[in-house]
């Protein structure tokens, strides 16, 4: 894979190697960071919704969740109009759990919960910034360390809402930004540093990551033909830096 400013074309056979588990009505896949998700200009088999079609040869497919483009871990995607129905429902009934490993900065102590809403930080350089602020949605986050080292947390998120950023916004706001988070960590000019330039020595030496390193584990979601549960491996550029830095 050849990364570029927006990515890279996907192949078939890097595809086929990120498919976790497919039957008739999901195919759900390990999606590898620096990936988008959503269909762009540079054809089908740019972003993972495109390469899913073109692989498996449908016109559609629905994908109610997103991950962003750095972020890595479980993708779902329903097959069809009914299986994408029944998911929606369940996203829209609070029926879908997730749970993401993080890579925090500093040491958090313990278990905490965060109940902060969530809006567009309009103050910000970059449009898609949020913040906590008391007029923005709800959001609730749990966080639990479960690893420490001598500068970093290695933290399992379970997001109870769906805003945008929600979980680096509040590890943000808990003072424990994501290593390598551009928009949330030690300056937000840093992300328009890399959209501009890419990843330059001075980033480098900002940051002691490529990318946020955060990861969709596990997500499980009920339906009326009852539990679906989907887990994928830490991604190996996070379990790298964790080995290196324990």
């Amino acid at each position: 894979m050849p990364p570029s400013d927006w990515g890279w074309l996907i192949t078939p056979a890097e595809l086929e190697s990120w498919i976790l588990s497919q039957n008739d009505d999901f195919l759900v896949i390990n999606k590898p960071p620096h990936t988008v998700c959503h269909p762009s200009r540079h054809g089908p088999w740019s972003s993972l919704i495109g390469a899913c079609r073109e692989y498996l040869g449908l016109g559609t497919l629905h994908m109610p969740f997103r991950l962003d483009r750095e972020t890595s871990g479980v993708l779902v995607f329903a097959l069809h109009r009914e299986a994408g129905t029944r998911l929606q429902h369940a996203v829209q009934a609070q029926k879908v759990r997730k749970e993401y490993l993080a890579i925090a900065e500093g040491h958090l102590p313990g278990p905490v919960t965060v109940d902060a809403p969530i809006g567009r930080d309009e103050a910000a350089a970059f449009f898609s910034r949020q913040c906590v602020r008391p007029d923005g949605q709800s959001a609730v986050t749990s966080f639990e360390p479960i690893s420490h080292s001598a500068s970093h947390t290695l933290v399992k998120a379970r997001p109870q809402t769906g805003r945008r950023h929600q979980i680096r916004v509040h590890l943000s706001h808990l003072g424990h930004p994501i290593v390598g988070d551009k928009l949330y960590g030690p300056d937000p000019l840093l992300m328009m540093e890399f959209m501009e330039h890419g990843f330059t020595e001075h980033l480098a030496s900002r940051l002691p990551m490529k990318r946020c390193a955060l990861h969709c584990e596990e997500v499980e979601f009920q339906t009326e033909r009852g539990s679906e549960l989907f887990s994928a491996p830490v991604a190996e550029d996070m379990r790298k830096f964790w080995l290196r830095h324990s």
